[in-house]
């Protein structure tokens, strides 16, 4: 229900200098200002100060009448708050049973507890924000580098939104033109020939693979990559992790087997998040705890962007050197699918390998050329996590290989969003189909069909055709409070 009002404690849980708790309905003001006393008055109620100004108070629980803590509080009036509602916002010290205490009184006077994403839902509602840059605020609390946090801001300030509209208003004004001359036949409206139509149709459609085109990369800034280390044991794997991260987070040792279970850690490369897996060595075992570490290897290589197979290079290869390359190669990687937007494969993801030829401090003794027979794709770079030697060099081709040479500005708009990437893609889709039943020579019903599917799929990123059910799922996975 939206005309009830809610309240929670909005900042993490946990202890801190501060915490929040807001609240925001018709009845936010009436239910929160009987809480409040002027400090050395506690039988006095003062006046709703006016809005968006933070005043110093005690907040009292409304049984016992004892203070229970110092607070700066700020009423903000409807539309010119969070939600678009009154809202409260109580500061308090940040003790997770001060503020559960606080939270009580409130709901004690008639508030309701907010459940998750309600007060960005009630934003939403109430169009104070579009679903996009609603989904736009949990991508801005999550973000894990800079580059990301910007790409969230950008969205969150509507500039994707924008985009989205411009393909949409293009849509809308060919479904006019055709639905004008069917509709209104006595009136002699004329009925648009299909070289008038694509032109318009293939505006709409520029501006969709546009946003198609850094889809994957926006994905990239906002999920991360997946990165898994794979190798046999002791050629450095752990090593290799604690270089990238610039810190002893695996334990290495000179005894191989050394590490047993994957490790995951993040880094921050050209502003996307690296997760990094240190895996334990692809080997046959009978231990049944290293079996199940190889078994998880394999899930991580399974479930990686990219793999970084790790070589010793001061060894000859092995016969687990190559069972583990055998396996890679059964799993996909090696094929080099574009990112380029113009290409048909514009949108598959590919699994590309770089080869780490570990230990270059120590005399080289790897057949590299049998290694580059099996990976004639792969790009190769030399390592040594003693003397740092090639690691810039393998964060580069990381970069590279992901990036293809595009580098995020201040003002780039990517689509971050997988739920937003294919509802432009059924929008291309549609838009695609529209411009078959053109050229067949197909009745302008059915080209019509087609257009307002277009038009519904990217109303759906900005939540104007967005279903119950897909509000629903969406606000449930925001945090409490949120």
């Amino acid at each position: 229900m939206q005309n009830d009002t809610i309240a929670a404690i909005a900042t993490p849980p946990g202890v801190g200098g501060i915490g929040v708790v807001r609240v925001s309905g018709t009845d936010a003001f009436s239910l929160v200002a009987p809480l409040l006393r002027r400090p050395g008055k506690p039988q006095e109620v003062p006046p709703i100060p006016p809005s968006h100004m933070l005043i110093y108070r005690h907040i009292i629980d409304p049984t016992t009448q004892d203070v229970l803590d110092e607070v700066l509080v700020a009423f903000m009036h409807a539309p010119h708050s969070y939600t678009a509602e009154d809202v409260v916002e109580i500061q308090g010290h940040g003790g997770p049973l001060i503020l559960k205490r606080i939270l009580r009184s409130v709901l004690a006077q008639g508030a309701r507890m907010a459940n998750p994403g309600e007060f960005t839902l009630r934003a939403f509602l109430n169009g104070r924000m579009d679903l996009a840059q609603a989904e736009a605020v949990m991508d801005l609390i999550g973000a894990q580098t800079e580059a990301g946090q910007r790409l969230a801001m950008q969205q969150l300030r509507g500039r994707l939104s924008e985009q989205v509209q411009a393909a949409r208003q293009a849509t809308l004004g060919v479904i006019a033109r055709i639905e004008a001359s069917i509709d209104f036949p006595e009136d002699d409206v004329p009925t648009p020939q299909p070289e008038e139509l694509r032109p318009l149709i293939a505006l709409a459609q520029q501006q969709v693979d546009l946003l198609l085109a850094g889809s994957e990369q926006g994905r990239l800034y906002r999920q991360g990559l997946r990165t898994a280390i794979i190798g046999r044991p002791n050629v450095g794997k752990s090593s290799l992790l604690n270089a990238l991260l610039r810190t002893e987070r695996a334990i290495v040792t000179p005894v191989a087997g050394t590490t047993r279970d994957t490790v995951e850690e993040i880094a921050n490369l050209r502003g996307i998040p690296l997760h990094l897996i240190d895996t334990a060595g692809i080997t046959p075992t009978t231990d049944p705890v290293e079996q199940i570490g190889v078994e998880r290897s394999r899930a991580a290589a399974e479930s990686a962007d990219v793999v970084l197979l790790v070589y010793d290079g001061s060894e000859p290869l092995t016969e687990q050197d190559r069972k583990v390359s055998s396996e890679l190669q059964a799993m996909g990687f090696g094929e080099y699918i574009t990112l380029d937007a113009s290409a048909n494969d514009a949108y598959q993801h590919r699994r590309p390998v770089v080869v780490v030829v570990n230990k270059a401090d120590r005399p080289l003794r790897l057949e590299v050329a049998e290694i580059g027979a099996a990976w004639p794709q792969a790009t190769f770079v030399k390592t040594s996590t003693l003397t740092g030697e090639g690691l810039a060099t393998l964060e580069e081709a990381i970069a590279d290989l992901v990036l293809a040479g595009k580098v995020l500005s201040n003002e780039s708009v990517l689509v971050t969003n997988v739920r937003h990437q294919e509802a432009l893609r059924q929008a291309a889709e549609h838009l695609q189909a529209s411009v078959i039943s053109l050229e067949q020579g197909l009745p302008l019903d059915f080209v019509s069909i087609d257009l307002r599917a277009a038009y519904d799929a990217l109303g759906e990123v900005t939540g104007e055709t967005a279903s119950e059910d897909l509000l629903d799922k969406i606000f449930s996975e925001f945090c409490i409070g949120k």
